[in-house]
């Protein structure tokens, strides 16, 4: 079973108070109300051999990117980091030394948050090392943007360059994208939010699906990273947890006229009708965009 599969299982048998769970599975954060707060809660899981590969990238690097993905989750919702619990299983064998330095990696990526790691649970096991972070978080100075806002006529803009992740490493070393988030929704209104994990196409995908829409993507708009091999890895790798956001026409030219970010915002497509993405060629050739990227499979 495909892990999209499964999750759009698990949404179809959970039934929630709408009043006290106003967003359940399926999107990056749960929303749940809280002492007539809102309170986002996240989770996500590290894995070695799937998320990192622990003789390449040592513990600490380890430690951090495991915090760092659930972060990214937060930064997707326009929320800020309040605290975090980790569940680590270590390796039989796995030294002092090496605990220690994973997780200086946990809280060197939560402390550049304020974001204090307040409890967990720690195991050793025969396997390789699994670590799965749990962040709180409240609403950055706006209501938390969903997948599911997407409206016909949209701009869709990213941040950053994409692809090559992977194959150079920098998905071990990225800064979630929290304060660019904030620094979005208070020039603009966001639609429809998602970081960039699985890959461009795919991410896109779930957004599109969750909004009831299509979208068409211009290939010579796309902001391919110097470390990418070319548009298809730009489009088909995941791992850069840049943001992919959709608002309107007008506020999408604003938006990019002002350029509000460190790093670049490109506009990279339209939201149209339809269940389809499609891409368009430099040369007008139009064809179905596949949702290349990560999925895990069981």
């Amino acid at each position: 079973m495909r892990e999209r599969e499964f999750i759009e299982w698990i949404c179809s048998q959970t039934h929630l108070d709408g009043a006290a769970v106003p967003v359940g599975p399926g999107d990056d954060c749960a929303v749940i109300m809280f002492g007539g707060e809102k309170l986002l809660v996240t989770t996500d899981q590290a894995l070695d051999g799937v998320h990192f590969v622990l003789t390449e990238h040592g513990p600490h690097a380890a430690g951090r990117k495991a915090m760092a993905r659930s972060l990214s989750d937060v930064a997707a919702m326009v929320a800020v980091p309040v605290a975090a619990v980790a569940t680590v299983a270590m390796p039989n064998g796995f030294s002092r030394q090496n605990a220690k330095a994973f997780y200086r990696g946990l809280r060197e990526a939560s402390d550049a948050f304020s974001c204090p790691v307040v409890g967990g649970d720690v195991a050793s096991w025969p396997a390789p090392l699994a670590v799965s972070v749990t962040v709180f978080a409240r609403p950055g100075g706006a209501e938390p943007v969903l997948r599911s806002g997407a409206q016909v006529g949209d701009a869709i803009c990213v941040t950053g360059q994409l692809g090559g992740a992977w194959k150079t490493n920098r998905h071990m070393s990225f800064t979630p994208r929290i304060t660019e988030a904030i620094i979005l929704a208070g020039n603009c209104k966001l639609h429809a939010m998602i970081d960039i994990s699985d890959g461009p196409a795919a991410d896109l995908e779930h957004l599109c699906v969750a909004s009831g829409v299509a979208a068409e993507i211009n290939a010579a708009d796309v902001p391919v990273h110097p470390d990418a091999a070319g548009l298809e890895a730009a489009i088909g790798d995941g791992e850069d947890y840049e943001l992919l956001f959709t608002l309107s026409q007008p506020d999408s030219v604003n938006l990019l006229k002002q350029q509000p970010l460190t790093t670049p915002i490109s506009r990279i497509g339209t939201i149209v009708e339809g269940d389809e993405l499609t891409l368009i060629r430099a040369d007008g050739t139009r064809e179905q965009l596949k949702a290349r990227g990560w999925e895990h499979e069981t």
